[in-house]
């Protein structure tokens, strides 16, 4: 996951691969609370790793429930199964309304004192209807802040009595279905002895996530009956009996992004679009219905079960004019499709959008304008009409809002004509749903190599460009080459497969030196699995990295594994010759010097923290000698490039020196102007 302040993502061309989605949220949250309530032990598979699991998961185990996450993706829950839950507790649900809505209803229920409390921005959300609802049952529940927002107290210690029961029980459906699916989850616990009926007033909105939640009664041993969506009935002797097991489908909203990229990104050479595992036609979530409207714009979509492939048709996209009360989540995607349309895209019936985790159609609105798009609000529709002429697009950089989905939506904007970069800020929101979301779009995407922005920090030994590339690299999110360890890894690699580093074994050590699977990572190298940050910085590793050096085919094979780095998103390159002779089409280039006298304190320093004895003057009589020699060899002279910028560090700190180049790098971004921080 990106955890970086903003992620720049350069135009892209192409798409062609697979993708495996994240389990749904939707079903993981209502599966883990429908265990907790059960007797017995659910084994769930495939959960959804996710900040709102994360804070159900947390909250049920301060409830007393027994929570195993032993095995990855699979989690075992045992349930209260009829005991009352441990109070009081403080319960802090995050920006999740699939927990806080639910688990309120069910804790109202069983009975005890608890508060619930969410961010900020939960507090801004509306749960009123549900708590006048669960207070027609005599449920005792105070408001902490504002009247019909979180935070919430339920104090009463015994559960719902019978004679509450007598009337059916009354919730709007005009706002979100989570108030009526947290009621149809909750009241089976009253319904020992007697149905219980749920009432909605207004129009029920979002029925295909009432759909799910019904399916999911039904494999917990409670059969709902309704009658046109209006009236449900919870049966009399209705209890919660664990499945054993379960798995949850992949997300179908997730799948809403990788759809649409299939539908405007064109194939890559010989490939036929995208394919996307984990849910297929026959999906239980409403969700699914997104395909109906991708084929609508032009996406030409089959699958099966469990995939999904799709590959982009008409072209331009088509714009539709859709009621989107059944696909609420996945609609947003529709309005970046609308980007490509070849008209103005009208999306209707979403006014719970602006009760989500921010007003989603205000931002969509305002992020969609900073594209270059012409765009219409209402209180539940948006209008969406495209930038007339390439030339009308323009840069942006995306605020999110906290609001996973705004970032994954714009991702796709990437691939405008003008073949623009596009900032997301706070790429961490994606964490809510699918934290790998920005991985696995850049394993299905690709563009050209001059599109994926590189930076390089060249400098004479001890100038500290390693650290500092390192730093600027992790700071942007970008991929990391330390070229200098380039050639004692491969030296490593030739010792470690028996071959002497001599003229006889070039060609070999060339030929493995192509395909070396290095990594930096987290300030190790690893050479496949194994970390060899030590092994490659003895003086033994140095030595033999030089009589590497001396095989030109093994420098030329080392001159195309180091272009194999420049990867989506970017790439971040330290050494002696990055900006000279591997990438110098680079768009920042840096050279990184120090006084000899500071670099040799420097090195001093380094030596001594490692145990090792050194003498300051010693080493710098060997590091002037070892400048002069690198400036003046005949192959790749240690030297600025003519368009690199010099930057002095004697007397820069390590953070000085990255927000330097960071600051030079800002600069150079079209987006610079409404960037944060």
């Amino acid at each position: 996951m990106y955890s970086t302040a903003f992620l720049d993502l350069p135009p892209m061309q192409a798409v062609s691969g697979e993708v495996h989605l994240p389990g749904s949220k939707s079903i993981s949250n209502r599966v883990l609370l429908l265990a907790a309530l059960s007797r017995g032990t659910t084994t769930v598979h495939d959960l959804l790793a996710s900040d709102d699991t994360r804070v159900m998961l947390d909250a049920l185990r301060q409830i007393g429930c027994v929570v195993d996450e032993t095995g990855g993706s699979t989690v075992c829950i045992t349930g209260l199964g009829g005991r009352a839950p441990l109070s009081p507790a403080k319960l802090f649900m995050g920006n999740a309304g699939t927990a806080m809505r639910p688990l309120t209803a069910a804790l109202a229920l069983l009975g005890g004192q608890f508060e619930l409390s969410g961010v900020p921005r939960m507090h801004e959300r509306p749960i009123g209807d549900l708590v006048d609802a669960l207070r027609q049952l005599g449920c005792q529940i105070d408001y902490l802040g504002n009247d019909g927002y979180p935070p919430l107290r339920i104090a009463h210690a015994q559960g719902v009595p019978a004679l509450a029961l007598s009337a059916p029980i009354r919730v709007r459906g005009d706002v979100s279905s989570q108030f009526l699916t947290a009621l149809l989850m909750a009241l089976p616990l009253a319904a020992a002895t007697q149905a219980v009926v749920i009432e909605v007033v207004g129009e029920l909105i979002s029925k295909p996530y009432i759909a799910i939640t019904l399916q999911l009664l039904a494999r917990f041993g409670i059969v709902v009956a309704h009658q046109n969506w209006q009236r449900f009935t919870i049966p009399a002797g209705s209890n919660y009996q664990s499945p054993g097991s379960i798995h949850v489908e992949a997300d179908a909203s997730s799948a809403s992004y990788f759809i649409a990229l299939g539908a405007i990104a064109p194939s890559a050479t010989g490939q036929k679009g995208i394919k996307i595992q984990g849910v297929g036609l026959d999906s239980i979530q409403g969700d699914i219905r997104f395909v109906e409207a991708a084929r609508a714009m032009g996406a030409v979509v089959t699958g099966g079960a469990n995939w999904l492939q799709i590959e982009r048709g008409a072209w331009p996209l088509q714009a539709i004019d859709q009621d989107c009360n059944h696909i609420p989540d996945a609609a947003m995607t529709l309005a970046v499709m609308a980007l490509y349309a070849n008209g103005t895209t009208t999306l209707r019936n979403i006014a719970s959008w602006r009760v989500k985790e921010t007003d989603r159609i205000a931002a969509m609105a305002t992020e969609l304008r900073k594209l270059g798009a012409t765009v219409e609000e209402g209180v539940d529709f948006i209008r969406v009409t495209p930038p007339g002429r390439v030339e009308d697009w323009k840069p942006a950089s995306i605020h999110t809002y906290d609001d996973h989905r705004v970032a994954m939506c714009f991702s796709l904007a990437t691939f405008n004509p003008a073949h623009l970069p596009v900032r997301i800020e706070d790429p961490k929101c994606v964490a809510k749903t699918f934290p790998d979301y920005f991985e696995a779009l850049f394993s299905v995407t690709q563009t050209a190599t001059d599109h994926i922005p590189v930076i390089c920090i060249d400098g004479p030994t001890a100038s500290g460009k390693g650290t500092v590339a390192a730093a600027v690299a992790q700071r942007l999110g970008y991929r990391f080459l330390d070229s200098g360890a380039m050639y004692r890894i491969t030296a490593l690699a030739a010792l470690r497969a028996g071959l002497a580093i001599d003229e006889g074994h070039e060609a070999r050590i060339a030929a493995m030196a192509q395909n070396l699977p290095v990594r930096f990572e987290g300030g190790k190298v690893l050479l496949g699995g194994d970390d060899v940050t030590d092994a490659i910085r003895t003086e033994e590793a140095g030595m033999n990295a030089s009589r590497v050096s001396a095989l030109p085919a093994v420098r030329t094979a080392l001159v195309q594994l180091q272009h194999s780095f420049r990867r989506l998103p970017g790439l971040v390159a330290d050494g002696r010759d990055m900006g000279t002779v591997i990438f110098p089409d680079a768009p920042l280039k840096v050279y990184l010097t120090a006084s000899a006298a500071c670099r040799a304190e420097r090195r001093h320093k380094q030596l001594i923290s490692k145990g090792f004895s050194a003498n300051i003057e010693d080493l710098r009589a060997d590091l002037e000698a070892r400048d002069a020699r690198d400036s003046t060899r005949s192959i790749a002279p240690l030297k600025p490039a003519q368009d690199a910028l010099v930057l002095d560090n004697s007397t820069l700190t390590i953070d000085e020196a990255v927000n330097q180049v960071l600051a030079w790098w800002q600069e150079r971004q079209p987006f610079a102007v409404s960037a944060p921080g």
